[in-house]
């Protein structure tokens, strides 16, 4: 497969998140099943998020979000992400700077992207508490983060691996080192249970 024809086939483009050391791919966040109902809820880590705002709210960023969308329903949008992210030369990549997980079968897609791309560290942080349920059959290259749902609330001690929205005390280091993870990988580290980033 070539490097043009799969980025047709996965709606045009990747994102890259200026603060992130690799790629990712973004959703709209207007999509997110349990997103969209915390973002009416004030006290939620969705009620101000940063996705419905900035960049993310410009005409030709919302089109790409929601062509990116539509394309995962393509047969063969496995094989052009794993193309894509074998392509790149950062070892890690994030599942969704924006957006996320759909449904059952986007979960299985992502998961056979991620055994197509064994020599990359995947990371995917998600509110989709059903997603549990399927963590065992979860590749090991794939760390997944489920977030609290409101801020300042701790995570639920049942999950491998998640992360909290914190007023204070946060343990990321983004904001201390102008807002970029540089040599951090905190994220796509099974071995660290719960991650904490500031409110923002």
């Amino acid at each position: 497969m070539k490097t043009d024809e799969a980025l047709k086939i996965i709606g045009g483009s990747l994102s890259k998140p200026s603060k992130m050391p690799g790629w990712s791919i973004g959703l709209p966040a207007k999509e997110c099943k349990t997103g969209a109902k915390l973002q009416k809820v004030p006290g939620s880590v969705c009620h101000d998020c940063y996705a419905l705002k900035g960049c993310y709210v410009f005409k030709v960023v919302q089109d790409a979000q929601y062509r990116r969308l539509a394309a995962i329903k393509n047969d063969r949008w496995t094989m052009a992400m794993a193309h894509l992210i074998n392509s790149k030369k950062p070892d890690v990549f994030r599942w969704h700077d924006s957006g996320d997980v759909q449904d059952l079968d986007h979960l299985h897609k992502i998961y056979d992207v991620c055994r197509l791309t064994p020599t990359k560290r995947h990371w995917m942080p998600t509110r989709e508490a059903w997603i549990k349920n399927y963590l065992r059959n979860k590749p090991a290259n794939l760390v997944i983060r489920f977030s609290a749902p409101m801020v300042d609330q701790t995570a639920p001690a049942s999950w491998p691996n998640s992360s909290e929205v914190v007023s204070s005390g946060a343990s990321c280091p983004a904001p201390k080192q102008n807002n970029e993870c540089r040599d951090c990988r905190a994220c796509w580290d099974a071995s660290i249970k719960t991650i904490s980033y500031g409110k923002h």
